[in-house]
């Protein structure tokens, strides 16, 4: 209050204003270029304490500070400082500077019923050691409170009464700190001689760093007065203008610039200006009252380092050395306290109509008591009595004096915020617009927002169920496959196989029926040519590979029973207009809104009896909702209903808390541990349902039984590629041999009737006509015919065209003349087209080979 009055004097007459005591932050905001502060600013200490806090992870504190200018100043510095380490504020203790005795315990006591265990006193000196023998009177000087002191205070406990000193056991304060050199020594032994000569009646007198600055301040005013003219350093101006009763100094300005150019090593180390007239941040001791000492346990660095450093090493540590508590426990307080003087946390729960297995509120008509049950309760307490700690709560529940809502969800969460409630237990979704105004603890439910649609029997086991597990299009690929492949085969093997010759009817026939045949692997035909194998065999593993996997289909479909959505897809719901259901009171609405639903379009229910009633009615023809009610419904209407993906995020269901909760962290823990239990199975056992699994549903639209060319257009692709390759090489081929005859017309299209004509005769050079080939060379004449009773014989001549000599046909016995015992063999006739001018006989031979008659034909 001192340097708020002077700085303005000293502005006005360029007088530089030198404080080594007045530690405030407002004085800087002054802004005054002649105001030089040669202690640190109390903006660095707080980063000191803030430090503490990091390192023992406490969550809330309450600043008890002097409401004047001293306490007041620290303050903003102070809360900013514990907002940047996760810790808040929740209440600010001012005390008055007369403050009495009995004033100062009726702040403690309110102080008591609060959650905060953690203080951090910024007093006067002579306030301060009445606070805290008042605090040891009340009992708040014992295990659990944590008590934290500025350096207004620190740098005066060894001048404190031993019976304060008791007081401020376990207490953690911070203090500039002073660097043992033998300077410092020197300087401390000179002083304690003079000012016990000069001061003989005060014993033990100490000097602190208020001193120490005292000291280093007056050297750099000296030196700066040196440099800037001592002559002309009280030479002033009178104001010309009479405002004021000083004058000018002539050479103040001066004076304020040599300040700022100063700098030296003095007791507390190097000391220098900043350009603003403030002292460099330096390091701060963190010392622990034990006993009737202060004793050192660590320090804090100014930035870059800006941590606390264990006083055993010099390298950066999380956390301080051994540390005394107040009463002396071993383990550190976890910062707050739940409750204080019989306070219960006041819990809000929702109260609503339907989906009463999560949240349910019951009152009594006779008694008037109010009972609150459900899946979330459950859950809520079992989590708390999984903490180390007691925390008796009660149930509020959000409703009006008539039993209804007494609002949405987030007006009940809204009052968290207001203070009004100290946390809500109940179905709350954890999204991001709640979360700007409270805390949430993990989630533990399910996440996920998810559409639900009515089921349907998918009518597969019907007379043509035998069609359904290939699609369309694979049943025609597969058909005009079958035609090709009978095709290629016909071409490649016509000519030289006798098989696939004779009236077009029976080839055609007899290559469909080939190519056919390949799905039970029945082919009797002989295929002669080797392209025409390797066609074939790779059309059989094709073959095969779909019979077997319509046979694994099919079974599927006739033996499992499966049902069918109505719906599919929401940008069919989209393109349609349809209208869709959701839970009324639910975010889920702005979700809707957001994916293009109009408004108009939205149906809210808010049971599962008036859910099931919408779709019964025809109202909607799908419905949107969390995951966790959707469990629920699917339980109660396992047949009736089906959740189709996708699932839209949502974080599931939490605790709500105020901002900055203590409660949060160990909250989110006692969940973890409770969910992966198995008390949160029987808490689903009970609520939702044992077995709550439908086998018919699915998180996702069941994929039908029915096998797409898709999964086959490779298979089919190499079939055809080995198909037109045989064809091309066998064509090529054809030509090749054939090319004479391409010459023997002028007329092209001669040229290829020629060769169509061709290609439909026999191959008489491929090995299976040479024996045929062989037997028509056998000349009639040669062959001498003999009768007998077992054997008989027919001998063929060939004459020349035009010749007038006849066959010579001789009698055929009767087949009575045959011996009974031979088993005749009709032998094939050949070449009757091939050979217009020439005379066929036929031959019928025994068993053995022997001729035994002949006709001439």
């Amino acid at each position: 209050m001192q340097a708020n009055f002077l700085i303005p004097l000293g502005e006005k007459a360029h007088v530089p204003i030198v404080s080594f005591s007045a530690t405030s932050p407002t004085l800087a905001s002054i802004g005054s270029p002649y105001f030089f502060r040669a202690v640190q600013n109390d903006s660095t200490q707080v980063h000191a304490v803030a430090a503490i806090f990091k390192a023992f992870g406490w969550r809330q504190a309450v600043p008890i500070y002097v409401d004047d200018a001293f306490g007041q100043g620290i303050i903003p510095s102070l809360v900013d400082s514990l907002q940047a380490v996760d810790a808040r504020v929740p209440y600010r203790s001012a005390i008055s500077p007369s403050a009495t005795d009995d004033q100062i315990g009726e702040e403690l006591y309110k102080l008591m019923t609060m959650q905060t265990r953690v203080f951090i006193v910024h007093v006067s000196p002579d306030l301060g050691p009445r606070l805290f023998v008042k605090a040891k009177e009340v009992g708040m000087m014992s295990a659990g409170y944590v008590w934290i002191i500025t350096d207004g205070l620190t740098v005066f406990l060894p001048s404190f009464h031993p019976s304060v000193l008791r007081s401020m056991q376990g207490v953690l304060g911070v203090k500039p700190h002073v660097p043992q050199t033998q300077a410092v020594l020197n300087f401390t032994t000179r002083w304690r001689r003079k000012f016990q000569r000069d001061h003989p009646e005060i014993l033990d007198a100490n000097l602190n760093s208020y001193g120490l600055r005292a000291y280093d301040a007056t050297w750099a005013l000296a030196m700066a007065v040196e440099k800037a003219g001592a002559a002309t350093y009280f030479s002033f101006e009178s104001d010309k203008t009479k405002k004021y009763m000083v004058g000018v100094s002539r050479n103040g300005q001066n004076l304020a610039s040599a300040l700022l150019g100063t700098s030296f090593r003095g007791l507390f180390g190097g000391f220098a200006l900043e350009a603003d007239g403030q002292l460099r941040a330096s390091a701060y001791e963190v010392v622990n009252v034990n006993g009737n000492a202060d004793r050192v346990v660590g320090y804090w660095t100014p930035p870059p380092a800006g941590e606390l450093t264990t006083r055993s090493s010099s390298k950066v540590a999380s956390q301080l050395g051994t540390v005394i508590w107040p009463g002396d426990p071993g383990a550190v307080p976890k910062g707050f306290e739940i409750p204080m003087s019989g306070k219960k946390l006041r819990i809000g729960v929702p109260v609503k109509p339907g989906f009463r297995e999560f949240v349910s509120v019951s009152t009594d008509p006779e008694t008037n008591e109010t009972t609150v049950t459900g899946y979330c309760m459950d859950v809520f307490e079992a989590v708390v009595k999984t903490l180390p700690y007691a925390l008796p709560f009660e149930y509020v529940p959000f409703a009006k004096p008539n039993g209804e809502s007494n609002g949405s969800y987030n007006d009940l969460v809204n009052q968290v915020f207001l203070g009004n409630l100290d946390a809500v237990v109940g179905d709350i979704t954890i999204i991001a617009n709640r979360s700007n105004y409270v805390d949430f603890t993990l989630p533990y439910t399910e996440s996920g927002v998810s559409m639900v649609v009515p089921v349907r029997p998918d009518g597969s086991k019907n007379a043509w169920s035998f069609l359904k597990p290939l699609t369309w299009d694979l049943w025609v690929t597969t058909f005009l496959f079958f035609l090709f492949i009978g095709f290629v085969v016909w071409v490649l093997e016509h000519r030289i196989s006798k098989d696939f010759r004779g009236p077009p009817s029976h080839q055609a026939g007899t290559s469909l029926w080939f190519s056919f045949s390949t799905m039970a692997f029945a082919q009797r035909q002989n295929l002669v040519s080797n392209l025409t194998r390797t066609v074939v065999i790779i059309w059989c593993f094709v073959v095969l590979i779909i019979i077997q996997s319509y046979t694994a289909s099919f079974t599927s479909l006739l033996t499992v029973q499966r049902l069918r959505p109505t719906v599919t897809d929401m940008s069919e719901l989209l393109r349609k207009g349809e209208f869709v259901g959701y839970q009324e009171g639910t975010f889920v609405v702005g979700l809707l809104n957001s994916m293009g639903f109009s408004g108009d379009k939205l149906v809210s229910y808010n049971s599962i009896e008036g859910f099931d009633s919408l779709f019964r009615q025809g109202r909607i023809v799908a419905a949107f909702d969390e995951v966790p009610y959707i469990k629920l419904i699917l339980a109660k209407r396992c047949s009736e209903y089906m959740m189709i993906d996708p699932t839209y995020k949502a974080d599931g269901f939490g605790f709500v808390f105020p901002k900055g909760s203590p409660l949060v962290p160990d909250i989110s823990r006692a969940i973890l541990n409770v969910t992966e239990g198995d008390s949160m199975t029987k808490i689903e056992e009970t609520w939702i349902g044992k077995n709550n699994k439908c086998p018919e549903s699915s998180t996702s639209p069941p994929i039908g039984n029915q096998l797409g060319l898709n999964s086959f257009w490779s298979l089919f692709l190499i079939a055809g590629v080995a198909a037109v390759s045989a064809l091309c090489i066998f064509s090529v081929m054809f030509v090749y041999e054939h090319r004479d005859d391409l010459h023997s017309n002028p007329s092209f299209w001669r040229r290829v009737l020629n060769l169509f004509k061709t290609f439909d005769e026999k191959d008489l050079k491929f090995h299976t006509f040479r024996d045929d080939r062989v037997g028509n060379e056998i000349n009639l004449a040669d062959l001498n015919v003999m009768t007998s009773p077992s054997t008989f014989s027919v001998e063929t001549t060939e004459f020349p065209a035009g010749s007038s000599q006849k066959p010579i046909t001789p009698p055929l016995d009767s087949p009575s003349e045959l011996n009974e015992s031979t088993e005749p063999r009709v032998g094939e006739i050949n070449n009757m087209d091939s050979h217009p001018n020439s005379s066929v006989g036929g031959v019928i031979a025994t068993a053995d080979g022997e001729i035994i008659t002949s006709r001439v034909f």
